[in-house]
Parts: structure tokens; sequence; C-alpha cells
């Protein structure tokens, strides 16, 4: 379980609503949305930690843009409240990682092996990629591929290749793209963004061709995955929301 914590904060300002604005606080970079209630959090949520909140949310109260609620999340593996503001608690799918090894011989089962040595049987070659046109054109590819995915309008089929660039652009300094390649077309990729302390790691987003599912791609990339955060000694692999029960699974794509 990761701990969700809440500071309240309470002003009247004369600035213009909107709907999503982005704000610079002692040199944090702040996302603000809503109308009615204005909600802030880092724009890296997820993905920079605060140890000490306090100058912040005072930074926040004297900025001149309304702010009803400041949420921000504690690092993992933090389950014991560290703070006395209102808290949520909210789940995510996360790994722990020691070695590649330990998660493939232990922490992994044999169907999810056997996919991941079929991916390679069947040609595919996994590894780290820049982020450079090359990447970008191939991913923009991937997009466009068909416009439904798992029986969903896809959001991003149609889009060009400017808007993909700048889409998945953010984070760069943190983060890590693995591409899937088939006689070097790229037909799957995965985009991981880690913390500056390198505590965890989170799967921005994971794609592949829907005609290439045969040769199970996103199981090789998730494997890669977990091998490039054990190589930079990250401890921690977020996948996403965990889904259960009525929980709807959720798809991780936060760009």
């Amino acid at each position: 379980m990761l701990l969700s914590t809440i500071g309240r904060l309470r002003k009247t300002a004369s600035a213009q609503d909107m709907m999503k604005r982005l704000i610079q606080v002692c040199g944090k970079d702040i996302e603000v949305q809503g109308r009615l209630i204005r909600i802030a959090r880092l724009s890296a949520d997820g993905f920079e930690f605060l140890e000490n909140p306090e100058p912040l949310l005072d930074g926040l109260s004297k900025f001149g843009t309304r702010i009803d609620l400041f949420t921000f999340i504690d690092k993992l593996p933090e389950t014991t409240p560290k703070y006395s503001y209102p808290i949520e608690w909210d789940n995510l799918a996360t790994l722990r990682i020691s070695t590649f090894d330990e998660w493939w011989t232990k922490q992994v089962d044999g169907k999810t092996r056997n996919m991941v040595r079929q991916a390679y049987k069947k040609g595919l070659e996994i590894r780290e990629v820049s982020f450079d046109e090359t990447l970008v054109n191939g991913i923009w590819k991937i997009y466009n591929e068909c416009p439904i995915r798992q029986g969903k309008p896809f959001p991003h089929y149609g889009k060009d290749i400017e808007t993909v660039c700048r889409i998945t652009a953010t984070f760069l300094e943190t983060s890590i793209f693995i591409g899937a390649f088939l006689d070097e077309q790229l037909i799957g990729f995965v985009k991981l963004t880690n913390d500056v302390a390198r505590s965890q790691a989170a799967v921005i987003h994971i794609i592949a061709m829907v005609q290439h599912k045969d040769k199970a791609p996103t199981n090789a990339l998730i494997a890669q995955a977990i091998r490039s955060c054990a190589d930079r000694g990250i401890p921690h692999l977020v996948y996403a929301n965990f889904a259960y029960g009525k929980r709807q699974r959720v798809q991780p794509e936060r760009f």
C-alpha cells in the first residue's frame, strides 16, 4: 500500500481559474487542476518526492493562485504516516527487485519465462535505446497502427509526429526507453521513469503492435525493464494501480 498525504491550503486569489496550469514554487514544477476545487501536485508526482513538504506548502500559500488542496505521495516502501495531514490510502502494483536472476528464478512463474523465451525465439531483439528521431518515428508508427485497442478507441491514434515527440519527451533526464525490434523495426517500447534517488522506477507507457502480439513483445519488454532496474540498483518497479475485485485494470500511460 502507498500512503498519499494531503496538505490543505486556503488562499483567495485574483488569478483567472484554469482547468490545468503549471507553476513553479520553491524550484519545483507544480501542476494545478480544477475549477471548483483547485488541486495541486508535483508535476513529476510519483517520480519526485518531498523529504520536507513544509517549505513548499508555505510557498504555495503565498503564491498568487488559489490552491485548495496539495497532494503528494510518500516514497516506497513507506506505509507509516509521517505527517499530521489528512491522508488517503492508495495501492500500486509494485515489484521489489534485487537481481535479475532472483526475479527470473524465484519471483516469476514458468509461463512468464516461456513467454519471454518465445519472444527471442521468434526473432525479437530487446534493448535500451536513446530518445531520438528514429525512436519517435517508430513510436508514431506503433500509435497509428490501429484506432482500437482492447476494445476501446486508442487516444494516440491519428496524432502527428510532432505531437508524439512532445508527449513522449517528458522527464528525459530520469527516463529509460527500451525497444522491441523485429528485423530492426520497432514493434514495441516501454518508457521507465525513476526518481532522482533511484529508489523506484515507474512504467510510464508500454505498448506493442497488435500484429505482432504472437511474439509476446510486452513480456520481453517487462523482463528487460527489470534487468535495467537491477543493473542500476533501483529496488522497486511500479507498474500501475493494482487491479482486483471490481477495480478496473489500469494500463500505465502517464506521459
